[in-house]
């Protein structure tokens, strides 16, 4: 194991650096755009696109890698990332930074895309679970490493979007020199919307909310932060907040749920989630008050992305997870883009507070779809013979999303075999 993890620390030690860069600028977009007098629905158009571009990007990695190799893209994407990163500085503008972060999320879906097919043909059968784990844990600490960052200099400026750009260039080093042989892209395509419903309602409407929920508190806080006259570096402390509760609270959320009905934990932290973002409303700019709101609210929604795959994985044959896995990555991904529209056309219409009850009518909408799956259909696995939660954050790409769900069927093909 221990030869594995040094195989392996050059990809952890690159993602670790390009989430420091990508956590700057996800903090820096909503804080330099109030600055400058963006609207909250031109930073929440800023903030759509970025999740637009990842989707995108998400789709075309695997062709591009097929045609070129993963070297090749690898080294593109990461120069038009640096680059755009920095061009946010050159034309401070909602019509160009939309622009700028439809690229900056499809470069970004495409590293991950290279990063984590590297990483999967890295693990075994034995320890796929541990590598992703630990690769999810890398991701959280360098977004939450990034908001400490953010000290160093005036969001005012070009100097912290340089740092980004920085940050970015730099973690190819490590990977680009280190990582050998290159494997081999394959992704499944991706189960039709329909049939994903059919074979999981909960799971299908669930990770579609959840992708707004999620987008909106990862692109909209530092708007919010902002907009209720928070410095830059209290909006920095709030955003690390909403990352640590998560790194947190992940594993014993997925030891209860991998011992009692899923969908018992799913109504649970979807319903604190309602609870803890209806009180944020009510507390104003109180800031350690807001600290602990975003640690909570941060802490039980964010797993809900892993709890719903597991759930999905739960009830589908094993042969059709992989596709399954693809088609939640695309409705969480459509759920990203649209969240933040309709956040920031609210915060614009009726005041900043609408950030916290959008993300509580939500929430409470996935509790009440919860428990009203859960009077349509039996258990559809006993907890004693499920433990197939993995702490797959919401960043991950299909990649990640598939190499769990490939996880999940070894796991039951072993148990079988046992």
């Amino acid at each position: 194991m221990k030869q594995l993890y040094l195989g392996i620390l050059p990809l952890l030690l690159g993602i670790f650096f390009i989430m420091l860069g990508n956590g700057m600028q996800f903090t820096l977009v909503g804080v330099r755009g109030d600055i400058e007098g963006f609207s909250a629905s031109a930073l929440a158009l800023v903030t759509s696109a970025y999740f637009g571009g990842f989707l995108m990007g998400a789709q075309a990695a695997p062709v591009m890698i097929r045609r070129v190799g993963h070297v090749r893209v690898f080294a593109a994407v990461g120069s038009f990332m640096s680059a755009g990163l920095i061009a946010l500085t050159l034309v401070v503008e909602p019509w160009a930074w939309t622009v700028l972060r439809v690229l900056i999320g499809f470069c970004m879906a495409s590293i991950y895309v290279t990063a984590e097919s590297w990483l999967n043909a890295e693990a075994t059968n034995q320890n796929r679970g541990q590598v992703l784990s630990v690769y999810m844990i890398a991701q959280t600490l360098g977004v939450i490493g990034a908001q400490g960052l953010l000290a160093m200099g005036d969001a005012a400026t070009a100097s912290l979007f340089i740092v980004a750009s920085i940050l970015v260039s730099i973690s190819f080093g490590p990977i680009l020199l280190s990582v050998s042989p290159t494997p081999a892209t394959q992704m499944s395509r991706p189960m039709p919307l329909l049939e994903l419903f059919r074979g999981s309602p909960l799971g299908t409407v669930g990770i579609f909310f959840l992708g707004t929920i999620y987008a909106t508190q990862a692109g909209m806080s530092p708007v919010y932060g902002a907009r209720i006259g928070l410095s830059p570096p209290q909006v920095a402390l709030l955003m690390a907040m909403l990352f640590t509760g998560p790194l947190l609270l992940q594993v014993p959320i997925g030891w209860i749920s991998d011992r009692v009905d899923r969908r018992y934990v799913i109504f649970a932290t979807s319903g604190l989630g309602a609870i803890f973002c209806l009180i944020g409303a009510s507390i104003g700019d109180n800031q350690p008050a807001l600290l602990a709101i975003a640690f909570l609210s941060g802490g039980v929604t964010m797993p809900l992305y892993a709890l719903l795959l597991a759930y999905v994985n739960d009830a589908l044959p094993t042969e059709d997870m992989p596709a399954a896995s693809g088609g939640l990555a695309l409705t969480f991904g459509l759920g990203a883009i649209l969240g933040p529209l309709a956040a920031g056309t609210v915060m614009q219409m009726f005041g900043s507070h609408m950030f916290w009850i959008m993300l509580a009518t939500t929430c409470l909408f996935i509790t009440m779809f919860a428990l009203y799956r859960m009077t349509q259909r039996a258990v559809v696995t006993p907890p004693s013979e499920t433990e197939s939660y993995l702490g797959v954050v919401p960043s991950a790409s299909p990649i990640a999303v598939e190499a769990a769900g490939q996880w999940v069927t070894e796991q039951a093909s072993e148990e079988k075999e046992a």
